[in-house]
C-alpha cells in the first residue's frame, strides 16, 4: 500500500522565518508528512524568503501597495495558494490581520503561533503584555486562525515560566525556543488526522 500524500502547506511569512526554519527542519528529518508548496511574503527583503530558497521552496512576494483593503489583498493571497495546491496555511510571522476572505477559504486550516498563553495578552508585544502584568509563566498558543484577533480554537500550548530579571529580549528568545519545537507538534498534528474542531474546542483524537 503506498503511503498517504504529503500534506501541502502555504506559508505566509513577514520576517525572518525562524519557525518557518523549524518547519523546514521537522518536515527534512521525516518528523511531519507535508511538503511546503510555497513561502509568501508581504516584504520583499523578508530573510524568511532567502531560508525558503536554499531549501528550493518556491517564493512569492505579494506585497501590500496597491491594494486599498484587506479583502483585496487576501482575494490574490487566496488564488496564489489555490495554485499551489495549499491544503493547510501557516503563519510563521506574517505580520497581517487576515479578513473573512482569507478564513472562509481555508476554514479551520490556517495555524497562527502566539507568544503568550492565550487568551491572555493577545495582540502585540504578548511578552512586554506578559512582563508589565506581572505573571509568572507565559509561552506560545498554536491556533486556528478565525475572524478576530487571536481568538480562534487553540491547539496547543507550550508554558515558559518568566524570571525575575527577564528583559522583553530574553523572554521572547526563551518563547521563541519553546515556538520552535510546539509549531512543527501541532502541525504534524492536523497532518495526521488527529485534531477535530468542535466549535471552541479542539479535541486530539
Amino acid at each position: 500500500m503506498p503511503g498517504k500524500a504529503p500534506c501541502k502547506l502555504g506559508v505566509l511569512v513577514s520576517g525572518s522565518g525562524t519557525n518557518l526554519q523549524a518547519i523546514i527542519d521537522s518536515i527534512e528529518a521525516g518528523q511531519i508528512n507535508a511538503s511546503i508548496c510555497c513561502v509568501i511574503s508581504n516584504k520583499a527583503d523578508a530573510y524568511a524568503l532567502t531560508r525558503a530558497k536554499s531549501h528550493g521552496i518556491p517564493v512569492v512576494i505579494h506585497e501590500n501597495k496597491g491594494f486599498t483593503d484587506r479583502q483585496g489583498y487576501d482575494a490574490v493571497t487566496v488564488e496564489i495558494l489555490r495554485e499551489y495546491g495549499v491544503e493547510l496555511v501557516i503563519l510563521a510571522g506574517f505580520m497581517r490581520i487576515l479578513s473573512e476572505t482569507m478564513v472562509n477559504a481555508f476554514p479551520n486550516a490556517i495555524m497562527n503561533i502566539h507568544p503568550a498563553l492565550l487568551p491572555a495578552f493577545p495582540g502585540l508585544h504578548a511578552q512586554q503584555q506578559a512582563l508589565n502584568y506581572g505573571v509568572r509563566y507565559t509561552g506560545c498558543t498554536v491556533h486556528f486562525v478565525d475572524g478576530g484577533t487571536d481568538t480562534g480554537p487553540i491547539i496547543m500550548q507550550s508554558v515558559v515560566q518568566v524570571e525575575q530579571d527577564d528583559t522583553e529580549d530574553s523572554l521572547s528568545a526563551r518563547i521563541q525556543k519553546a515556538e520552535h519545537r510546539t509549531f512543527p507538534a501541532a502541525i504534524k498534528l492536523y497532518v495526521d488526522g488527529k485534531i477535530k474542531v468542535e466549535g471552541r474546542q479542539v479535541r486530539i483524537i
